[in-house]
C-alpha cells in the first residue's frame, strides 16, 4: 500500500488517465412541448410543460436551462438567486452548487425561476438531510455538505453507477493519508469548462478548486450529484485505491499501487494513440 505522494507532475489521478473526457451533457433539458395546430400555417409553440435536469449538471447550466425553458432573458435566473430564498447549509455561503437537485420539474404557468430555484434546493434538502446520509457523512468525518462536494466529484469522475463507490473510496482514502486529490474534474470547475485536454499549466492555477494545488476538497460542490452518487459516498466498498483510470470504455481500472497505475495509464496512452491513428470512417 502506498502511503506517500509521487511527485505530482507525474501523476495523473483521474478516470480519464493524461486526457479529460467529461460528458459535457450537450443535450439541453428534455422538456415535454406540447404543439397545438391553431391552423394549417401557423402553429403556436406553448411553453414546455417540464424541465428535465441531468445528474451532474453545473448550477450555471441550470440556469441557462430555466431561462431557456421559461422563454426569460438569458440571465434571468442568475439575477433571481438572491431573492430566491433558498434553504442552503451555512457552509455554501449562498452558493447552491450541489444543491439544485437533479429530476423533473413541472412548468406550470406560475413558475418562476425562484419558485422552481426554491424546488429544487427542496427536494435536495430532503434527499440530503434524512438519517442515512447524515449518520455516512459522520462515519467519514464530514458534514452532509462536505459529502454533497464529494458527491459532485464522484459524479464527475465516475464512468458510470458501478464505479461511483470506488471512486468516493479513493477520495476517503487519499484525505486519510493527507494526499492531494489532484481529480480533473474540479480543475475543469476552475476553469469554467467540461472537456479538454489537461495540461501541466492547466494544473497549476491559482484556484481554490484546483485539488491538484490546494489539498482537501474544494470550496462547494462541482456540480450538483444525483441519488446513486450520494449513495456511494454515504457507503463506500472498502479498499486500499488510491488511483485509478479508464484504459478504454467500460475499463476502469483501481489500484493503491502507484506503479501499477502508471502501467494502466501507459496503457490508456497506447490506446489513445492507436485510436488517433486509425483512418476515419468511409461517408
Amino acid at each position: 500500500m502506498q502511503t506517500t505522494t509521487p511527485p505530482r507532475r507525474t501523476i495523473r489521478l483521474t478516470r480519464r488517465g493524461r486526457i479529460a473526457l467529461i460528458a459535457t451533457g450537450a443535450v439541453m433539458a428534455g422538456t415535454a412541448v406540447a404543439v397545438p395546430l391553431l391552423s394549417t400555417d401557423t402553429p403556436e409553440v406553448k411553453r414546455p410543460t417540464s424541465l428535465v435536469v441531468p445528474e451532474g449538471w453545473r448550477a450555471s447550466q441550470i440556469y441557462a436551462a430555466l431561462d431557456k425553458a421559461l422563454a426569460v432573458p438569458a440571465g434571468t435566473t442568475l439575477k433571481a438567486l438572491p431573492k430566491a430564498g433558498l434553504k442552503l447549509p451555512s457552509d455554501a455561503g449562498g452558493n447552491p452548487e450541489g444543491y439544485l437537485f437533479p429530476a423533473t420539474y413541472p412548468l406550470d404557468d406560475k413558475a418562476t425561476p425562484q419558485s422552481l430555484l426554491r424546488l429544487m434546493a427542496d427536494t435536495a434538502n430532503r434527499k440530503f438531510n434524512g438519517a442515512p446520509t447524515a449518520a455516512g457523512a459522520q462515519r467519514n468525518a464530514m458534514n452532509v455538505y462536505q459529502a454533497v462536494t464529494v458527491a459532485s466529484i464522484v459524479q464527475a469522475e465516475a464512468a458510470g453507477p458501478t464505479d461511483m463507490g470506488r471512486v468516493a473510496r479513493v477520495v476517503f482514502n487519499r484525505l486519510e493519508r493527507g494526499m492531494p486529490l489532484q481529480m480533473d474534474s474540479t480543475v475543469n470547475y476552475a476553469l469554467n469548462r467540461s472537456t479538454l485536454r489537461t495540461t501541466a499549466a492547466d494544473t497549476r492555477i491559482d484556484s481554490p478548486y484546483n485539488s491538484y494545488q490546494r489539498m482537501g476538497l474544494p470550496p462547494t460542490p462541482i456540480d450538483n450529484p444525483g441519488e446513486e452518487a450520494m449513495k456511494a459516498v454515504v457507503d463506500p466498498p472498502a479498499g486500499n485505491w488510491l488511483y485509478f483510470v479508464t484504459v478504454k470504455p467500460g475499463d476502469t481500472r483501481f489500484t493503491g499501487s502507484y506503479e501499477e497505475h502508471q502501467r494502466n495509464v501507459a496503457e490508456f496512452n497506447r490506446n489513445q494513440r492507436s485510436a488517433n491513428a486509425s483512418p476515419s470512417p468511409a461517408k
